[in-house]
């Protein structure tokens, strides 16, 4: 069991390049660089309200290097596997960029496929719960999964079906919008629902995705309820502005709430 990933929720968002600088000699990809240029003139006009930072973080995130391990994502998923929480750390102003982006994307619930060419199957059993602490690449078609540019259907498999409740739908903003592919995010938990031998070497295994009330990734978005809900203090501040404008000044000077219930009473009075 690792710790919670926890600390980069406090680091402030900047931009891609910025985001990137603490981790750029770590990746050793003479293109990145180029690449961060490219993913950001490819993003200047994103969708789900993300900012062009915020789309190119993903779309950065699924690009490749010329060797694999030297790629951002299997450093930064190295990062997020390592027991040593230090590691994760030059990692924190990235994170920060790319899991805000995430959790602006609307969740996918059902659904969703990912295999490896090994055999895993051994390594679940029923009855306990599981988690994935890097950010794990899935599929919403099997077929995709099935080509042989990924799984194939040949030689030692492990495919896995997974309920999931909050993958995010990265196809707007991927550099590979063809592959229909589904981040889930990193340390999500599962149960293990089915394990099966199918023959020809594929192994099948059927996982759950489970929500907890003690979650292993903090929210990027430091102090902010996921509701995204004002507290009663502010719904109370902001309906006595709007039925009585010439008391604004009392109210916020006499009313005590955080930053967060700021913004959004300012929202709400718009």
């Amino acid at each position: 069991d690792l710790l919670p990933i926890d600390g980069y929720q406090n680091m402030p968002l900047v931009s891609l390049e910025e985001a990137v600088k603490p981790v750029f000699e770590l990746l050793k990809d003479d293109q990145l660089g180029h690449k961060i240029q490219l993913a950001k003139r490819q993003c200047s006009n994103p969708e789900n309200n993300l900012t062009q930072d915020e789309s190119a973080s993903i779309r950065l995130y699924t690009m490749e290097a010329t060797a694999t391990t030297n790629s951002l994502y299997y450093r930064l998923n190295d990062a997020l596997r390592a027991v040593d929480r230090q590691k994760l750390k030059p990692w924190f102003c990235y994170l920060k960029l790319f899991l805000t982006a995430l959790f602006k994307l609307p969740s996918v619930k059902g659904s969703v496929w990912r295999g490896v060419k090994l055999n895993l199957s051994n390594l679940y059993k029923k009855k306990r719960t599981w988690t994935w602490w890097g950010i794990s690449s899935c599929t919403d078609s099997k077929d995709v999964l099935e080509s042989p540019q990924f799984l194939g259907n040949h030689g030692t498999r492990t495919l896995c079906l997974i309920q999931c409740v909050n993958g995010k739908d990265i196809r707007a903003h991927s550099f590979f919008p063809n592959e229909n592919e589904i981040l889930l995010l990193p340390a999500t938990q599962f149960a293990v629902k089915r394990i099966e031998d199918q023959g020809d070497d594929l192994h099948f295994v059927e996982l759950e995705e489970i929500v907890t009330s003690h979650p292993l990734l903090m929210s990027p978005t430091k102090g902010v309820p996921s509701s995204k809900e004002p507290s009663i203090e502010a719904k109370f501040v902001a309906e006595l502005l709007t039925t009585n404008k010439a008391s604004e000044n009392f109210l916020i000077n006499m009313t005590v709430i955080s930053n967060e219930d700021a913004e959004l009473l300012g929202s709400s009075l718009k």
